[in-house]
């Protein structure tokens, strides 16, 4: 039996999410590897990650994945860490260099300036490096660690996620962690304990299934919620604070102030809205119905003949 495979981002706001494989006994349970928002989509495209933590828009472009409940990386509030950062006011911006380590970002921009920034604007890929975008751009969008490292005081600079919730008044939902069907499906523990559907087959134990099936989104639950426990947060924020060059004080706030980690009812109404927006002007395909890892239901025993 392989372990699955867990890629994660290598950004500060990951950091509590992954407190328990970490720091725990579940890192144990999978092989883990870091990379960016983007590159954690392909990999769960190619096959060769099983669970990510995946930009909201990749959920529109890779089919068979099922989202594990309740976890998410979003923002009620402004979220310091998605900027566009333009040399001119945002109404005299006409090319936006895009951060290519997105994906969510890139719609979102798009979105904001299609809806509600004075219309569509010419885009094009870079790497997040704000000297070298605004070299030959009017503005670029930064994402993550980068975006934090920033200094505002030189830049005209909005806040992605503050203006969202000013024109929708919705939360927005940046990331969440999804699994491939088929990874659970050619898990040698789960193929005989779960239904075609991915429901817990009612002949099957508990222990069959070990973290894997019903108990893996309690486990990204727990480690969530440990790693948001005041003591997990004062080791981040020592780990990461030199690294970006920040305060732990900040480090923690901007964890605990910035970034939310449920993905409650609201950030789900927000996020459809993003899916219906991001259609309507072609920034992504027709988003399709949430498919949850739920908790399990017993499925209809089979008939014998």
């Amino acid at each position: 039996m392989r372990r699955l495979r867990i890629s994660a981002i290598s950004y500060l706001n990951t950091a509590p999410l992954m407190w328990d494989f970490e720091h725990g006994d579940a890192g144990r349970e999978f092989d883990i590897s870091y990379t960016l928002p983007s590159a954690c989509a392909r990999a769960l495209e190619a096959g060769t990650a099983d669970i990510g933590i995946i930009p909201a828009a990749a959920y529109t472009q890779i089919p068979g994945l099922m989202v594990l409940p309740g976890v998410a990386i979003a923002s009620r509030r402004p979220v310091k860490s998605i900027l566009l950062v333009s040399k001119v006011p945002t109404d005299e911006i006409r090319t936006v260099a895009l951060d290519t380590s997105s994906m969510t970002s890139v719609a979102l921009t798009k979105i904001l300036f299609e809806k509600w920034l004075g219309g569509t604007r010419t885009y094009s890929p870079m790497a997040p490096d704000i000297d070298k975008m605004l070299a030959q751009n009017d503005a670029g969008l930064v994402i993550g660690d980068p975006a934090l490292q920033i200094d505002r005081s030189r830049h005209f600079t909005l806040d992605l996620a503050e203006e969202w919730i000013r024109y929708t008044g919705k939360p927005f939902v940046f990331a969440f962690w999804a699994v491939r069907e088929d990874a659970l499906r050619e898990d040698s523990l789960l193929q005989d304990a779960l239904c075609g559907d991915g429901r817990i087959r009612p002949s099957a134990s508990r222990s069959d299934a070990s973290v894997r099936g019903h108990d893996l989104s309690a486990a990204f639950q727990q480690s969530r919620d440990h790693g948001l426990a005041p003591a997990s947060l004062d080791h981040i924020a020592a780990e990461w604070a030199p690294k970006l060059g920040m305060s732990e004080t900040d480090v923690r706030l901007y964890l605990t102030e910035n970034i939310y980690y449920q993905l409650d009812a609201a950030c789900l109404e927000g996020l459809q809205l993003f899916y219906c927006y991001a259609a309507e002007i072609g920034a992504l395909p027709t988003a399709p119905e949430m498919n949850f890892l739920d908790n399990p239901k017993p499925c209809v025993a089979e008939s014998r003949v």
